[in-house]
């Protein structure tokens, strides 16, 4: 299980429309190729708060969000959350189908998240 200081309360997930319409589809799509991560994906989706994107707080995680994350051992990386076709892990771009992504996106400064790892 890793964790990432700065980030998420398990009650409120805020997501623009256009992200919670786009990432909906996604994890449906995916759940035979990555299960867990879309069934988690889907979960957030589902308990999430839509928004007009005009509303989102600036502290908000959302697609395209670059994020400062510090690790249970203290690393600190930051990484910039995108669609999967867009992920690079050499450039620290993380798909939001991958367990981190997933737990990232809808986070805020200053929370807690966790994830457990692939493998």
């Amino acid at each position: 299980m890793q964790h990432a200081t700065g980030l998420r309360p398990p009650s409120r997930l805020l997501v623009t429309d256009a992200d919670h319409h786009r990432l909906t589809g996604l994890a449906r799509a995916s759940l035979d190729r990555v299960p867990e991560t879309a069934e988690e994906l889907l979960s957030e989706m589902d308990r999430a708060v839509v928004t007009a994107a005009a509303s989102m707080p600036a502290n908000v995680v959302r697609m395209g969000s670059a994020v400062t994350i510090r690790n249970d051992g203290g690393n600190i990386q930051r990484v910039t959350l995108v669609y999967p076709g867009e992920a690079d892990i050499s450039e620290n771009r993380i798909s939001v189908l991958t367990p981190m992504g997933t737990a990232l996106i809808g986070a805020t400064a200053g929370q807690t998240v966790c994830w457990s790892s692939r493998g």
